[in-house]
């Protein structure tokens, strides 16, 4: 039987005790969440996940208070909201987040009907489109995303989209610091068109451009830049890969010459190692971002990271 790629949901009440004290205290990275009980005249935000709390901290800046409904480390699909977090989210002025993503998030946004913006239509989220193929556990389980690919942060350009989307929402929020926003986003928009560049440019001439993951978060990633991914579990990471897809990813390794399987650091390596020892190859880490694995390091740090592994594992000029 092969290992499961599952991980335990995060406990309700750890999840409620994490809430207040994930502090997004620097304005500049966004690198931390923080309470929904933060003093002064702030703006006070819940986002849903870590990029979104990135965002939105990095728009708002000291005008507002940002926390993560997500905890730090935690695994976003699989997020569970206390009653006392759903009633906080009631209480927030604003609530960002991206629907189909994390069920009870979508719930919560239903029951208590917050001032909130939904970033799916910014970003131009697109179809999965190799969910109905390998990834049907995920669909049983309520993990589908209604057919949706939702990673859309790791294309810096969608980012920015949704990134304007906010700041929008905070200026109708607060209309006194609709200038500062409107600056802000721009600013994190030239930063994040630079980060486009060096993606194109690092990963221009690249010797395969074929990406073995561990599952399919990186669609809109290779789709900017002319990469194409396989993944051992779908969209979701939940589903575990048949023998026959794991069948599938023994050929296209082979086939393609892919030195390195990526895994990631929020979700169990086991599979993707022996696939790898049984292959003669070797795996490293791809972050998809879904949440900051470490706290030192923001979502421009990652993405950079991102960007020396994979022209190591391309082997690009």
């Amino acid at each position: 039987m092969q290992p499961s790629f599952r991980r335990a949901l995060v406990p309700i009440a750890a999840l409620s005790l994490a809430l207040p004290l994930a502090a997004c205290g620097d304005g500049g990275s966004g690198s931390g969440a923080s309470g929904t009980d933060g003093g002064g005249d702030t703006i006070e935000v819940l986002a849903s996940f870590y990029p979104l709390q990135y965002l939105t901290q990095r728009i708002g800046g000291d005008a507002v208070t940002v926390s993560s409904l997500t905890p730090a480390g935690a695994e976003p699909h699989d997020l569970e909201l206390s009653p006392s977090q759903v009633a906080t989210m009631g209480r927030a002025d604003l609530v960002v987040y991206l629907s189909g993503f994390q069920p009870a998030v979508d719930t919560a946004v239903s029951e208590v009907s917050p001032t909130a913006i939904d970033v799916a239509s910014a970003a131009r989220l697109t179809d999965a489109a190799h969910e109905e193929e390998h990834d049907h556990e995920a669909e049983e389980e309520g993990h589908d995303h209604n057919g949706l690919d939702p990673h859309f942060w790791l294309d810096p350009i969608r980012m920015a989209d949704a990134a304007d989307a906010v700041a929008a929402q905070l200026a109708e929020v607060d209309p006194d610091g609709a200038e500062q926003f409107e600056a802000n986003a721009a600013e994190l928009r030239t930063e994040l068109e630079g980060l486009d560049e060096s993606y194109r440019t690092g990963l221009a001439e690249c010797s395969t451009t074929t990406i073995v993951v561990a599952h399919e978060a990186y669609g809109y990633l290779a789709g900017a830049y002319g990469l194409e991914q396989e993944g051992i579990s779908g969209i979701d990471p939940d589903a575990e890969p048949s023998p026959a897809r794991l069948r599938e990813i023994e050929q296209v390794v082979r086939e393609t010459g892919v030195s390195i399987i990526f895994t990631e650091s929020l979700i169990d390596p086991r599979v993707a190692e022996v696939l790898a020892d049984d292959l003669g190859i070797t795996t490293g880490v791809l972050d998809p971002l879904e949440n900051q694995a470490d706290p030192d390091a923001d979502y421009r740090d990652v993405m950079n990271s991102n960007l020396a592994s994979l022209r190591d594992a391309l082997t690009c000029a």
